[in-house]
């Protein structure tokens, strides 16, 4: 019995651990958020209540969510950030990646260590010194807006370059914190393609744009897709950059589930948000494992 336990109870025990993980941490937490989703808003504190004509749960925050064009202009901004900063992560990132798969194991590992860097900084404060960067005194204003000045016509001449308080200030700032999000996923895809493909290929005619196209970019997809959700799943719900460095008039749905939920104490309508934006995250991420399963099964 005992060495039943040693063979099976430990090894049944390591492998519960995630799901108990997976349980207690996501799937109540969103069970309890669909239950506020499904409640009605009152003045009670909590401010969440079951009644009314449906004596269960109630739809109309779900239906007020297709309704309010501020949902939705905050979905479709959202996702034009991430989407906006997810291509441009991977413009970036995938040379940078592709070139450390490229130098010697020395060179590797200290240009790895300069990709993670930036996390051992507060992830505040490196948002702090981006709002720094381009409040329109910083030397970097001044350095754009006297290269501007020089190329363009004296009556088209700028005092400062607006720069703050705008989509393109929380797209720059999301670039500049999910990039290591993309370049390790695609470090470790190009990192096991096999060499001999590419010396192939060269031997029998190809040029290294052919090479690239044909051999290198399609077996590193599984690590622009890893990537890609690494990057855009937290860039849509992003908060506390937009808050920061976005313009308030086009708020993105992180703020406006934040704001939903603590000024306007809506909990019903800010948890309905929350578990739309989840489900436009996660559906998809599930649909390419599913797909990517059965393909590795094949």
């Amino acid at each position: 019995m005992i060495g039943w336990f040693h063979r099976r109870g430990w090894s049944d025990i390591i492998i519960a651990l995630p799901y108990l993980w997976l349980v207690v941490l996501f799937l109540i937490p969103f069970a309890i958020v669909v239950g506020i989703s499904l409640s009605t808003r009152t003045v009670t504190a909590p401010p969440i209540g079951f009644g009314g004509d449906n004596p269960w749960v109630s739809l109309s925050s779900y239906a007020r969510l297709f309704q309010d064009d501020l949902y939705l202009r905050a979905f479709f901004t959202s996702i034009t950030n991430a989407f906006v900063a997810m291509i441009l992560c991977l413009a970036i990132g995938y040379p940078m990646a592709l070139g450390l798969t490229r130098v010697s194991r020395n060179w590797r590992n200290i240009l790895l260590m300069l990709v993670i860097l930036p996390f051992w900084t507060s992830f505040l404060l490196r948002v702090y010194a981006w709002m720094g960067l381009m409040s329109k005194n910083s030397w970097f204003n001044e350095m754009l807006r006297d290269s501007w000045n020089f190329l363009v016509p004296v009556n088209w001449a700028v005092t400062f370059v607006p720069m703050m308080y705008s989509n393109f200030a929380v797209v720059l700032v999301m670039v500049y914190t999910y990039l290591p999000f993309m370049i390790l996923p695609l470090f470790a895809s190009l990192e096991r393609l096999d060499p001999v493909l590419d010396e192939a290929a060269f031997d029998l005619g190809s040029r290294p744009w052919q090479v690239f196209v044909d051999i290198t970019l399609p077996q590193s997809i599984p690590g622009i897709i890893a990537g890609g959700l690494l990057v855009f799943i937290p860039a849509a719900g992003e908060l506390v950059i937009p808050s920061l460095v976005g313009d308030t008039r086009a708020p993105m749905i992180g703020r406006v589930i934040s704001d939903t939920f603590s000024s306007a104490r809506d909990w019903p309508m800010a948890a309905a948000v929350a578990v739309v934006l989840l489900l436009l995250m996660v559906v998809p991420m599930m649909v390419y494992s599913h797909y990517q399963a059965k393909g590795g099964a094949r």
